[in-house]
């Protein structure tokens, strides 16, 4: 069986998308809604013009703010579609029931190799606390665009570290089970000309009364992705840069390296599961919603805060 295509924006993301999923063999066409013309695909520029091409498979790699206007368009008017939204699902929480066809979210970290080592190793522990730091310069995200243009600067457009880079937010609830927040601080401290948050600080606890904190940000010039787990007998350190991870456990020391890993295998395997209904490690849309919410909670939570 083949697939036609549409994606949904032709940003970074959404060219990412392309590029990976031309190189799959059973793709029949690849379409791409956006204002940009002159590309070597077939492109079309309202949601309208959707039906024409009938597509099997939906990536919807827009701005954020623009996730559930397009959604609800597709669940109102298609039946039976495959359909993955970029994240965050949305930008704010939306009442959007899902009938018709199949909505999953790229949350395409649960598909690294070492998250799935940890969450195995995890299972069953007692785990005391997580602690996850992902600092980058947002100015360096995009080097061939001014970072004051890109969504990611602008709060109107569904940016900020805490929409932005809540792939945190999900891989720990993937590993720990729902949070519970016990303080936030949320904003913009840095002198970046932006309109969106550049720093989020949390703790909370998960499931099983796991410790969690949590601190992202945009301004810190030599990126830092890692994640610190400490329980009985055992303690974790991974970089989701360098692809390491050091397990001490029972008092053995164990390294293990995916250097040869490419961000873009995880979204190849993130693809592979949505059109092959594999649910293990896919965010669905249930849990996308439940990203929102713990988002709006979190944004209620500090605004409350600092009044």
């Amino acid at each position: 069986m083949t697939l036609s295509i549409l994606v949904i924006g032709y940003g970074s993301i959404g060219k990412r998308h392309v590029e990976i999923l031309e190189k799959r063999n059973k793709v029949s066409s690849i379409a791409i809604l956006t204002r940009q013309r002159n590309l070597p695909y077939k492109t079309i520029s309202s949601l309208d013009e959707i039906s024409s091409l009938n597509p099997d498979y939906i990536i919807i790699a827009s701005p954020t703010n623009q996730h559930f206007g397009q959604l609800m368009f597709i669940e109102e008017n298609f039946k039976g579609k495959k359909i993955l939204v970029e994240k965050p699902i949305f930008h704010s929480v939306f009442d959007l029931k899902i009938a018709s066809n199949e909505v999953y979210v790229g949350y395409n970290l649960r598909f690294h190799p070492m998250l799935n080592k940890i969450k195995t190793v995890c299972e069953g522990k007692d785990i005391w606390t997580m602690n996850v730091f992902c600092g980058s310069f947002l100015p360096d995200w995009r080097p061939d665009r001014d970072y004051r243009e890109s969504y990611s600067a602008k709060k109107e457009s569904g940016g900020g570290v805490l929409l932005d880079l809540s792939h945190e937010l999900d891989y720990i609830q993937w590993l720990a089970g729902p949070l519970e927040i016990d303080y936030v601080v949320n904003g913009k401290i840095s002198n970046l000309a932006i309109t969106s948050d550049d720093y989020f600080s949390f703790s909370g606890r998960g499931q099983y009364d796991t410790y969690i904190n949590i601190n992202l940000n945009y301004f810190t010039r030599k990126p830092i992705r890692r994640i610190i787990i400490d329980g009985q007998d055992i303690s974790i350190q991974a970089d989701l840069i360098e692809n390491n991870l050091n397990i001490i456990e029972d008092g053995k020391e164990l390294h293990f390296s995916w250097s040869d890993h490419n961000i873009n295998d995880t979204y190849e395997a993130q693809h592979q599961a949505v059109i092959n209904g594999d649910l293990n490690n896919i965010c669905t849309y249930k849990e996308g919603l439940r990203i929102i919410n713990l988002i709006k909670k979190i944004q209620e939570m500090n605004k409350n805060l600092y009044k």
